[in-house]
């Protein structure tokens, strides 16, 4: 049987699956190509969590977040520094606010 994924995975899945004694055939994307078929991933993750609000599917978006990042020159700890900067400016998301209205004058 022959399935078609057609899509990004992680660095050790086709180990596991020759592993399982199956094969499987993969490309090396540039990593513009790589960029676009990482935004498909996390929308497919997010969608994942959405369903299970699972932990593990939390560890896979911030796994590919920061592949994207670094793929877009940022470090791992230049993305922290940007984060950290971010939530001085605006705040985290401690308090669980929810903006209801904004009245203008």
């Amino acid at each position: 049987m022959i399935r078609v994924y057609n899509k990004a995975i992680r660095d050790k899945i086709p180990e596991i699956i020759e592993s399982s004694e199956a094969s499987c055939f993969y490309d090396v994307l540039d990593d513009e190509k790589f960029v676009d078929e990482l935004v498909l991933k996390l929308e497919e993750e997010i969608e994942e969590f959405k369903e299970s609000r699972s932990i593990e599917e939390l560890c896979d978006l911030i796994e590919i977040s920061c592949r994207i990042a670094e793929l877009n020159g940022v470090s791992n700890e230049e993305l922290k520094k940007m984060r950290e900067k971010k939530n001085l400016e605006r705040g985290k998301f401690e308090k669980n606010l929810f903006l209801v209205q904004v009245t203008e004058k």
